[in-house]
């Protein structure tokens, strides 16, 4: 699995308390629990940063994204498989669109629909995949 570091520099307490804490993938990330989270946020870390960066981590692990591509959904207000699935393609690629020229710029290279569709793909084959119980 993907290494986690380096993170943007805006998370240098998160990523220190992750170092610390052994946390180097974006798998060991994801699988963290509410606890886990609380009490590396106890260690100066924030802990609200941290419920984001597992966010994030989610979204790569299941949907196998680029960590960026998985951050640019999180700003676009999908925080979950569930949340993309069931996302309205047109309406969540102007979204992100808007997010990209904001972030990145007008250089940006766009999400286009294919690709936004595809996503929507996994993040629907993921949760059929998922067992009831």
């Amino acid at each position: 699995m993907a290494d986690l570091f380096p993170l943007p520099r805006h998370f240098n307490a998160e990523a220190k308390r992750l170092s610390e804490a052994g946390i180097t993938t974006w798998a060991a990330l994801a699988n963290l629990e509410e606890a886990q989270l609380r009490s590396l946020g106890r260690g100066g870390a924030s802990e609200a940063r941290l419920i984001r960066l597992r966010g994030q981590a989610r979204l790569v692990v299941d949907l196998d994204l680029a960590p960026t591509d998985a951050a640019l959904l999180l700003h676009a207000g999908i925080a979950t498989c569930a949340g993309l699935a069931q996302a309205d393609p047109h309406r969540l690629l102007q979204q992100v669109i808007r997010l990209q020229r904001q972030l990145i710029g007008p250089g940006a290279v766009w999400l286009d629909l294919p690709t936004l569709r595809a996503w929507m793909r996994r993040a629907s084959a993921r949760l059929a995949s998922r067992s009831p119980n």
